[in-house]
């Protein structure tokens, strides 16, 4: 585990690549199976949890494990659940998708032969 002596700001987060790396930085223990499904919209919602914060705690002890809580969070939130049920992403708050028949696609076509 890191020295938790230094601040978060002298972290050298950028040297972190990936949600597994997060993890295991913050002593975080995780399902591989479910990072790796989920690890964009983990990383995300980390981002999406730190946002909120209006103010980081002075203390190195209480910054990292404020990151630690708001990452074991993330992680946790696709544990039990999904992207699609989650929506971390534009593209799952938009509206319910449309299903489109097969032959309704090919009846527009004129060259397609029928069904």
């Amino acid at each position: 585990m890191s020295d938790v002596t230094q601040t978060i700001e002298e972290l050298d987060l950028d040297e972190l690549e990936s949600a597994e790396d997060f993890l295991t930085y913050f002593g975080i223990a995780f399902d591989p199976a479910v990072v790796h499904v989920n690890r964009l919209h983990i990383l995300q919602r980390f981002h999406d949890y730190l946002a909120e914060v209006e103010t980081l705690p002075e203390d190195a002890q209480a910054q990292f494990e404020l990151h630690r809580d708001l990452l074991e969070g993330a992680y946790g939130d696709f544990v039990n659940s999904d992207a699609r049920t989650e929506k971390v992403f534009r593209v799952f708050k938009q509206g319910q998708p449309v299903n489109v028949g097969l032959d309704s696609l090919l009846g527009q076509l004129h060259h397609a032969p029928s069904v």
